[in-house]
């Protein structure tokens, strides 16, 4: 004859149950701080890519006016110890009517919309060319919205 025990374990305790809850909590919250991050890297390297596109926007545009872009028509400011100073950072900011200063007006109100907003002043563009088209063209930015080390630059060197 078999004898059984009166008194048999079934199922789980409550505090199994909250242990588990808890452990898995703690991976569920881990999961979503790497989204958040991958997210915030996301951005700034989606910024970083549009930075790129606003400089060949702005050299297409100077090769189908060559002529101008060689007159230094395009030039916002001149280089200082390797770095172009005299960046145009609002539509503003550019003078005159011509087919250069059109196309300088729609170029850093493209790059406004697509890497910061129109009344941030910490993105900005500058193009410094010389008379033989050896043009260099750069983009300034604020990454720190996205999870960045603050101010990057994209600097794009060329031959018209």
């Amino acid at each position: 004859m078999q004898h059984i025990p009166l008194h048999t374990q079934r199922g789980s305790s409550l505090i199994e149950i909250l242990v588990a809850l808890l452990v898995m909590s703690f991976g569920l919250l881990g999961m979503a701080a790497l989204q958040a991050r991958a997210i915030k890297g996301n951005q700034s390297s989606m910024q970083k890519t549009q930075a790129v596109i606003m400089s060949y926007y702005i050299l297409d545009a100077m090769r189908v006016d060559q002529a101008q872009a060689k007159a230094l028509a395009y030039n916002t400011g001149e280089l200082d110890d390797d770095d172009l100073i005299g960046p145009i950072c609002s539509a503003g900011a550019v003078a005159g009517t011509s087919l250069a200063a059109n196309n300088l007006k729609a170029w850093i109100t493209a790059v406004k919309a697509e890497i910061g907003n129109p009344d941030d002043t910490t993105t900005c563009g500058a193009v410094l060319c010389d008379a033989a088209g050896d043009c260099r063209v750069q983009v300034r930015w604020d990454d720190s919205r996205a999870g960045g080390l603050g101010v990057q630059m994209v600097d794009t060197n060329t031959r018209l």
